[in-house]
């Protein structure tokens, strides 16, 4: 008897471990999916008034170029990394299932849906500013992230919020939007060095 009950106790405590190892495994998988939610792989969108799926905080991939306010990852962590034009476009590349970065024509489109920029409205762009910034009624959440020049000085943090269209003047030059803390504003720009580096939206259809 001793015999024969040798095996199933060996193939019991067999069954055990793997049962172990399954569940271990499963928790990882899980720990995983935390990790990369924590670490900012997966973001949180909205199907804005304008009749697009945007973002809803700025980018936080790490491509290059890109930058942290002043080197330091807590401004990353609040708000978002700074890219030049090109960076811009990849990054909103890399998050997959149809995300880029938005043009000109659809920055001045989410705008108008909400009021318009200063240049195509008669309050200047301030209700849009409103509607679109950290706290609004858009759930845009956008933020005064400041920007980064092609000589690596930062400045304008919690003035401004530069953000970057995939739209381009020249060679050099791109088309950015920016919320404006002064005049509580939102303007349309152009003439930005691409070398610049600006907060980041994506968009889809």
């Amino acid at each position: 008897m001793q015999l024969d009950t040798r095996p199933i106790r060996v193939f019991s405590v067999s069954i055990a471990l793997s049962m172990a190892f399954w569940s271990f495994s499963a928790s990882l998988e899980r720990l995983s999916a935390q990790d990369q939610k924590a670490s900012g792989t997966m973001y949180s969108s909205k199907r804005m008034a304008d009749g697009k799926q945007w973002t809803t905080r700025n980018l936080d991939v790490k491509i290059m170029p890109s930058y942290c306010y002043e080197g330091a990852e807590q401004n990353c962590r609040r708000y978002g990394r700074l890219y030049t034009w090109e960076s811009a476009q990849r990054a909103c590349l890399s998050l997959g299932d149809g995300w880029r970065l938005p043009t000109d024509a659809e920055w001045r489109q989410i705008a108008k849906a909400y009021g318009g920029v200063s240049e195509d409205s008669k309050d200047k762009g301030k209700a849009a500013y409103k509607a679109l910034l950290a706290g609004g009624n858009s759930g845009f959440n956008a933020l005064l992230g400041g920007g980064r020049s092609e000589d690596g000085q930062y400045a304008r943090l919690e003035a401004h919020g530069f953000h970057w269209t995939a739209s381009e003047i020249d060679s050099a030059h791109g088309w950015n939007y920016n919320f404006g803390q002064g005049g509580l504003a939102l303007h349309r720009q152009n003439g930005s060095e691409k070398e610049r580096a600006l907060s980041v939206r994506c968009v889809k259809e």
